[in-house]
């Protein structure tokens, strides 16, 4: 296959190498994840490697093939404009399918004074855009892909990727956060447009801080804004189609799950815009313990 070339990244307490057939997209990823510690030596979780789905289309019509230490067979190769997507897809490939030191839960987190806020659902329902937000009015981004509760003392570790902005939530947050925190726009993927988004500095700088959970949401957007209240039975299911490696915890994983629904309040919020959104919570917020 050729040269490869290669870079290390620490996010929250993961370590990846991403190695590329072509430059493009591990300079992208240098420059949006400047900020970020470097891995300690050459010793990683997980190793991602952007190769040409066939020998010549390294460089004609140069398309990217995803291949990892856990992979998904039928993933679809990328043209090379997409490169930076396609570390992206990687590296969250590699936490869902091969991650056994926390229980995964695909959702997004932010904390304020200790405590943190999970929002769990499908995709569309705004939870990255939420997350995204809310870290620019005052609450620490943790994640907006993984949720990781920690087997032993229940707390949520931060996992601060970059922040995957989709269509509409795009132009939301352009008109709030710098040009210098966005990366390149993709168009027409898998997923419609994508924009990565580096998360404020102090989520980077405090990435190994824990945080109590305290309130979970499963929010749904386009829907009048309101507050329900969802029976654990709901919750737990819910939670394990979500979680990427509850069936692999095996008897950790439901424990550590069972004692998340029994202590943590939970509520499905509907909202027609993030600032309904954020009424809703800082109500619930404020009335927690």
């Amino acid at each position: 296959m050729g040269e490869m070339h290669q870079i290390l990244l620490k996010i929250g307490p993961a370590a990846f190498r991403i190695e590329s057939a072509w430059r493009q997209p591990l300079d992208q990823l240098a420059d949006l994840y400047q900020n970020y510690p470097e891995p300690t030596g050459e010793s990683v979780d997980f190793t991602v490697r952007l190769e040409p789905e066939k020998p010549w289309r390294r460089y004609i019509r140069p398309s990217v093939h995803i291949d990892s230490d856990f992979w998904l067979p039928d993933a679809a190769p990328l043209p090379l404009t997409q490169g930076l997507l396609a570390a992206e897809i990687g590296m969250n490939l590699q936490m869902a399918l091969g991650w056994r030191r926390h229980l995964l839960i695909h959702a997004s987190s932010v904390e304020k004074d200790g405590k943190a806020l999970i929002m769990a659902g499908l995709s569309g329902s705004g939870k990255s855009t939420l997350s995204a937000m809310l870290a620019e009015r005052g609450w620490r981004f943790m994640g907006d892909e993984f949720a990781l509760l920690s087997l032993n003392s229940g707390e949520i570790t931060a996992f601060p990727r970059l922040i995957s902005l989709k269509n509409k939530a795009i132009e939301a947050m352009q008109n709030i956060v710098p040009p210098s925190r966005f990366g390149p726009e993709m168009e027409a993927t898998p997923k419609g447009d994508i924009r990565h988004l580096v998360p404020p500095k102090q989520a980077i700088a405090r990435m190994d801080e824990t945080a109590k959970p305290a309130l979970l949401l499963f929010p749904r957007f386009g829907h009048a804004p309101e507050l329900r209240d969802m029976g654990q039975a709901e919750i737990f299911v819910r939670l394990t189609q979500a979680s990427t490696n509850y069936v692999a915890l095996g008897e950790a994983g439901f424990h550590t799950l069972t004692r998340f629904v029994d202590q943590i309040p939970t509520k499905a919020m509907d909202y027609q815009s993030v600032e309904q959104a954020e009424e809703l919570i800082e109500s619930l917020w404020s009335q927690l313990p």
